[in-house]
């Protein structure tokens, strides 16, 4: 018998009663099982098992099990040494789609600065294409460099997260509102019935990208607004998108038992019919000033600027009895960078250059729900909760063009 574990692997169709007929013969031939991996693939398995030792005896019964299950079959002695602990990192890679040359740039990447693909499996396939790889390396800092070089030259999104407990232990998600939970920037319209659009557009463009500071570009904005009929609220408010996936995303949040919050450089009139909307728990947001009838140019009580948003993530995180490393963030201005700063994981969404370089991760496909895959959550699983809630109604399938039918 070998004094190195063998590893026996079968590769074939699936079908029932594969892994424990196998281990039935392991058991018969009383050899120890130190690892099992199992996966399959389009209704074909791989199946690897570790066992301690072997010898003629054990292969010729294996090889028999696996010919009558139509299996082909392989022995490996495998030579143990010990080697210096690896970190685990969880590579998520998101496209439209995520083609091999893509995949090979990321494969490239992580070889090249010291990791390995212990695992990979697909999160997506619609709206967007998602994978998740675990990648083990001695050092990080290489690694994500070569992999953010890669990002920045393709049409994918790449985060890298440490693979453990914190990232599994998640509980709060706070957004932003504007031109992230929803396609709009509700000042624009509310500028638009004013007829000073053009103006607010140029200061809102200089605050996002961090050119004016902004407490003074809000108040710039607001008094911009002065004489507005009150009535002009009302009907920005029948103009308010959600982003495409936000339902979704909220709604999945929501069956996953996390907290969702919403802070807002907006103004509460129009967040806090979204908060109860979607069901969300905690809202903060700016509050027009009104005097009969009509806008006055200013804000009335607290401005909710950068700072402000990320005391409110703090706050948050308090009542709900977790600390700010199981809080994530998203937002897509420079009014969020203390934010998104502030959580354990910070994504820049659609972000200004601005935000993407000094957040966590970034993602940049139109879809909200596209987040989900950050936290390792699979699409099959969001529409398999979606199936069984008698009361969701499906919105119509979104195919992505170059993807593969299921």
């Amino acid at each position: 018998m070998s004094a190195n574990p063998i590893l026996v692997s079968l590769h074939g169709p699936d079908h029932p009663g594969i892994s424990a007929g196998l281990m039935g013969v392991f058991s018969e031939h009383g050899v120890e099982i130190y690892d099992v991996e199992q996966i399959v693939v389009r209704g074909m398995l791989t199946l690897n098992v570790l066992v301690g030792g072997g010898g003629a005896a054990l292969e010729e019964a294996v090889g028999r099990f696996a010919a009558g299950e139509g299996l082909h079959v392989s022995f490996e002695e495998v030579v143990t040494a010990a080697t210096e602990p690896k970190s685990l990192y969880a590579v998520t890679v998101i496209g439209s789609p995520v083609t091999a040359d893509d995949f090979g740039a990321v494969a490239t990447a992580i070889a090249a600065g010291g990791g390995n693909i212990e695992r990979i499996f697909r999160l997506s396939r619609y709206p967007v294409v998602s994978y998740e790889l675990a990648v083990s390396t001695e050092t990080i800092d290489p690694m994500r460099r070569l992999l953010m070089e890669v990002a920045a030259a393709r049409p994918i999104d790449l985060a890298i997260q440490p693979e453990g407990l914190e990232r599994r232990a998640k509980r709060v998600v706070i957004m932003d509102v504007d031109s992230t939970l929803t396609e709009t920037e509700v000042i624009d319209l509310l500028a638009a019935e004013a007829g000073v659009e053009e103006r607010v557009s140029r200061i809102t463009a200089a605050a996002m990208a961090g050119e004016v500071p902004f407490e003074e570009s809000l108040r710039q904005r607001v008094a911009l607004l002065e004489g507005l009929d009150e009535a002009a609220l009302d009907r920005v408010a029948a103009k308010v998108k959600l982003t495409p996936g936000a339902r979704t995303f909220v709604r999945t949040l929501k069956r996953l038992g996390m907290t969702t919050a919403i802070v807002s450089a907006g103004f509460t009139r129009f967040t806090t019919s979204l908060a109860a909307e979607l069901g969300i728990d905690y809202s903060l947001s700016n509050t027009l000033d009104i005097k009969d009838g009509v806008l006055t140019g200013r804000l009335a009580g607290e401005l909710v600027d950068g700072p402000r948003k990320a005391r409110f993530l703090a706050e948050v995180a308090e009542a709900e009895g977790v600390s700010t490393n199981q809080v994530v963030a998203i937002g897509d201005g420079a009014n969020d960078l203390d934010m998104l700063a502030a959580a354990g994981l910070g994504i820049a969404f659609n972000g200004k250059p601005v935000v993407k370089a000094r957040a966590d991760t970034s993602v940049s496909v139109p879809y909200l729900d596209a987040i989900l895959f950050l936290l390792g959550v699979k699409r099959e699983h969001v529409e398999a909760a979606d199936a069984r809630d008698e009361r969701f109604e499906p919105p119509p399938l979104i195919e992505v063009p170059g993807t593969p039918p299921i």
